[in-house]
């Protein structure tokens, strides 16, 4: 089992880069952790469909084979902190790799979304993508502590 987190561009903001990393290496103390960041495509110029598929290609590009596709967007199921655990807890109980997809600034084209096994909701708000892989691997670090029974999740 792994898990793997292809995200559309890379973090500007250097505290949240900072932040995510810190929670990257965090998660990866828990789960097989693989993190991919496809090239963001320009958006001057291009149709909004078209920026988004381009994108979407990379993202795919970064499913393993037979992978559980996870579209993390605005709309999909929202799961509690121990829910979520409960996921990730039953893929590796299966030996099943999860790959979580989060778009860039206009979301995920409806090709990738729809080949999505599952659509999870990190938040009822519309998150900027660097702020919602945040939320992503901090809750799959937060999983982690979780199963093992830490007190980090209280």
């Amino acid at each position: 089992m792994r898990l793997v987190v292809a995200v559309v561009g890379k973090t500007r903001n250097p505290a949240l880069g900072e932040a995510i990393r810190d929670y990257e290496t965090r998660a990866a103390r828990y789960w097989p952790l693989d993190v991919h960041e496809v090239r963001e495509e320009r958006a001057s110029g291009n149709a909004v469909e078209k920026v988004k598929e381009k994108e979407g290609g990379r993202l795919s590009e970064r499913i393993p084979e037979g992978a559980q596709t996870i579209a993390c967007e605005q709309g999909g199921r929202t799961l509690d902190s121990a829910q979520f655990a409960e996921l990730l807890k039953r893929a590796r109980e299966d030996d099943r790799d999860l790959a979580f997809l989060i778009g860039g600034a206009f979301g995920l084209t409806s090709g990738v979304s729809s080949r999505a096994a599952f659509k999870l909701a990190l938040a009822p708000w519309t998150l900027p993508h660097e702020i919602a892989r945040l939320v992503l691997i901090e809750q799959i670090y937060r999983a982690g502590t979780i199963v093992r029974g830490e007190p980090y999740h209280k």
